[in-house]
């Protein structure tokens, strides 16, 4: 399984970005797909998942209301659409794909390369 993440890149707070994951190779219908983010100096913590064939998503508190994922099952890609960006959000963003809720680190199965995502002031 290889999981490309990209979409990245600087933008001014209050402004959006989106991050788009696309799996190739072998995956499960039953392991959902989902962000994480890992921002300067500290842990890589959960941000967002959906699961692969229902369409049920989660989310961190920290994000609720600003970013939404969503999933196109025929391209194998999931979204991530960042609103409202703030400098908090600065970040390198990992897509993740693991067992629904797939909301903590040591449940991932697979990770994608990361891609950086800068929120300026």
């Amino acid at each position: 399984v290889q999981l490309q993440a990209s979409g990245g890149g600087l933008v001014q707070a209050g402004g959006s970005l989106r991050l788009s994951c696309a799996a190739s190779g072998r995956t499960f219908s039953t392991l959902s797909m989902g962000w994480f983010r890992q921002p300067p100096g500290k842990e890589r913590e959960f941000v967002a998942a959906i699961s692969w064939s229902g369409g049920s998503t989660t989310y961190a508190d920290s994000v609720k209301g600003r970013f939404t994922i969503s999933r196109d099952n025929a391209k194998n890609t999931v979204y991530l659409q960042m609103n409202s960006l703030k400098p908090e959000d600065t970040a390198i963003y990992y897509c993740a794909l693991g067992p629904w809720p797939n909301n903590r680190v040591i449940l991932v199965n697979y990770w994608g390369q990361g891609t950086l995502v800068t929120v300026s002031s």
